[in-house]
């Protein structure tokens, strides 16, 4: 099993800038591709960016695409997200998840199969 922890999440205001981290331990972390997820209250949660296993691709949901930069570092076993221009409509809880080993890219929602706990992000003047 993976263990994810997610962490950086805090009241920002719009315009702002935020960097979560992940911090992923575990058999498999390097094989994997790993995306970034968010959940608001009464929403379904959705993919905001994916980064390849080799940190050779990477992809963004067209809501975040040139705010949002996702990183990995996979002797580190790190993941980040760097957030900018934030707005009061990126407020949600933010999960740090990994897909299957060795699965296909860009990984189908359903190959996500490690999660963290989430971690708060609250964008509001």
């Amino acid at each position: 099993q993976v263990h994810v922890v997610e962490s950086g999440g805090r009241l920002v205001q719009p315009g702002g800038s935020l960097t979560l981290s992940c911090a992923a331990s575990g058999a498999g972390c390097s094989s994997r591709h790993w995306g970034w997820f968010r959940q608001s209250p009464g929403k379904e949660r959705e993919l905001v960016a994916a980064i390849s296993r080799s940190s050779y691709s990477t992809q963004y949901a067209d809501f975040v695409r040139g705010r949002f930069t996702s990183s990995r570092e996979n002797t580190e076993k790190m993941l980040y997200l760097q957030m900018s221009s934030l707005k009061p409509e990126d407020t949600a809880v933010y999960y740090c998840s990994g897909a299957r080993s060795l699965g296909s890219w860009p990984p189908p929602r359903e190959e996500f199969d490690s999660w963290g706990q989430g971690t708060q992000v609250t964008v509001s003047p």
